[in-house]
């Protein structure tokens, strides 16, 4: 039993911390009706109706299929990582960041080690693992603590691309200059013949195949845009994956699910004792920028989100502070933890240098993007 709790600790970390967090604030608040007023059912069931479209899609080969087609069309080395790069970047607004690198990092692994070229691996993921990161901020639906703040602030599209789009732009340009100082090597033959087999492989995911999970998609973008309900979006999407594909209803991340109710149950106890409440509303209240950026290299961008927003009003502000704070630490945003095990569990040699060059360029984009909010943040 001691072992199977280690093992949870190590492999669901923020989970566990969350549900002592839940558990030690329940003896100061115990538990009552009004705990059930606590989550935010909406981003719950957005959650869930989403990772399990997504797992769909790639259940088809969808994403193989398209990074295969980009892949024909590269000419050299470089534009093959620029390619990828944004791929991430691009693909993680619809289907997340953390799906997005567990998808594509082993499509980079395994073009780079076709043709040979394994000593451009390591900043090429670094870049991408960042192109997902700060792709993702540019859709309410891109990361977890955007589809909850978007969902719990009612701000509108426009508010919510003045908060995200600037820093998403800005994070573009950075990265393709990274990447276009790269030497136009030729790409071997391989790679060209690895793509045709990528896609002729995910060719069974037919149109007809995936009529389903796009309805379903874009069911739930109205439930994003609050134009329907969030109830009869989750009954359907259960209802239709159920009968399509049940297998996928273990794709669901319920460790992330239950960490966002654990959240819930802290922040909405800590609400109700008085004097916690006023300090940590004056604490934050003012300083959302601030206090969202260093939290998240603490405790990641989706939880620091969750804490923070139940002590401030200026959630567009604590939405562009969370996203940037999944820069800087390899625990500020949880995907990086993705790509850091997938890289090394092929280079596990190469753990140091991971950090180091993930920490450079982190730090890096961290510090021109802080630049630009406080520009930003004075002319508004």
């Amino acid at each position: 039993m001691l072992k199977g709790i280690k093992k949870l600790f190590k492999g669901e970390t923020v989970f566990c911390v969350s549900l002592i967090l839940a558990i030690i604030s329940s003896f100061a608040v115990h538990p009552d009706k009004v705990w059930f007023t606590y989550p935010d059912y909406r981003t719950l069931a957005l959650l869930f109706c989403l990772m399990i479209i997504v797992a769909g899609f790639k259940s088809l080969g969808v994403f193989e299929f398209f990074g295969g087609y980009l892949l024909k069309k590269a000419g050299n080395l470089r534009s093959v990582s620029i390619f990828l790069m944004l791929l991430c970047f691009f693909s993680s607004m619809i289907v997340t960041n953390d799906v997005t690198l567990l998808t594509f990092i082993p499509f980079t692994l395994l073009i780079f080690k076709m043709i040979e070229r394994e000593d451009r691996l390591l900043k090429l993921v670094v870049l991408e693992t960042i192109a997902a990161n700060l792709g993702s901020m540019a859709t309410p639906i891109g990361n977890p603590q955007n589809l909850y703040l978007f969902s719990v602030s009612g701000i509108s599209i426009g508010e919510f691309a003045f908060a995200v789009l600037p820093y998403a732009a800005i994070s573009l340009i950075m990265l393709l200059t990274a990447l276009i100082p790269e030497k136009k090597d030729p790409v071997h033959a391989k790679a060209a013949i690895n793509a045709g087999v990528s896609a002729a492989v995910s060719e069974h995911g037919s149109l007809k195949k995936l009529l389903p999970y796009i309805f379903l998609l874009l069911l739930c973008l109205l439930v994003v845009f609050r134009v329907i309900s969030y109830i009869p979006a989750l009954i359907c999407v259960s209802a239709v994956i159920l009968v399509i594909n049940r297998r996928l209803f273990r794709s669901v991340d319920y460790f992330l699910l239950m960490t966002f109710l654990c959240f819930f149950v802290f922040i909405g106890n800590l609400k109700r004792i008085p004097e916690l409440n006023e300090l940590l509303m004056s604490l934050v209240h003012g300083h959302e920028l601030t206090a969202g950026i260093l939290a998240s290299q603490i405790i990641s961008n989706v939880p620091a989100a969750i804490l923070l927003s139940g002590f401030t009003d200026r959630l567009d502000v604590l939405l562009t502070a969370v996203n940037l704070g999944g820069l800087g630490t390899l625990i500020a945003s949880l995907a990086s933890l993705i790509a850091f095990k997938l890289y090394t569990v092929e280079y596990p040699e190469n753990k140091g240098a991971f950090l180091k060059v993930f920490t450079l360029w982190n730090v890096l984009f961290l510090f021109v993007l802080i630049i630009v909010a406080c520009i930003l943040g004075s002319l508004s």
